[in-house]
């Protein structure tokens, strides 16, 4: 069982900065963490994963070369950060987990966080 609460989340300007987090409890290390995001009206998609050790990451499209995914299993925490932050990155981000190989759908993930809100202003 993994427990996941996301922070960081906030309003910022276009081309600006926001460094989520997500901590988690119990075997974080052995899990595979992802952030997806959700805008109004969307379907919940896909944006980042990184395996057990922090060696292998993947990346949606849309954000690769702004975004960042890292984790520090000695604090069993997950982090994403993202640059040059434009108005449709605009959504509720979560934090997920799983065990296995590495995953980009939602319904691969076992363990979800509440959510945090990242608002762009343009």
């Amino acid at each position: 069982q993994v427990q996941l609460v996301e922070s960081g989340g906030g309003l910022v300007q276009a081309g600006g900065s926001l460094r989520l987090s997500c901590a988690a409890s119990g075997a974080f290390s052995s899990y595979v963490m992802g952030w997806f995001r959700q805008a109004p009206g969307k379907e919940r998609e896909f944006v980042a994963q990184i395996n057990w050790n922090g060696l292998m990451t993947y990346y949606q499209d849309s954000v690769k070369g702004r975004f960042t995914i890292s984790r520090d299993n000695a604090k069993n925490t997950v982090y994403l950060q993202m640059n040059s932050l434009k108005a449709e990155d605009t959504a509720v981000y979560y934090c997920a987990a799983r065990r296995g190989y590495t995953a980009s759908r939602v319904y691969e993930y076992t363990y979800w966080g509440q959510g945090t809100q990242v608002t762009v202003s343009s």
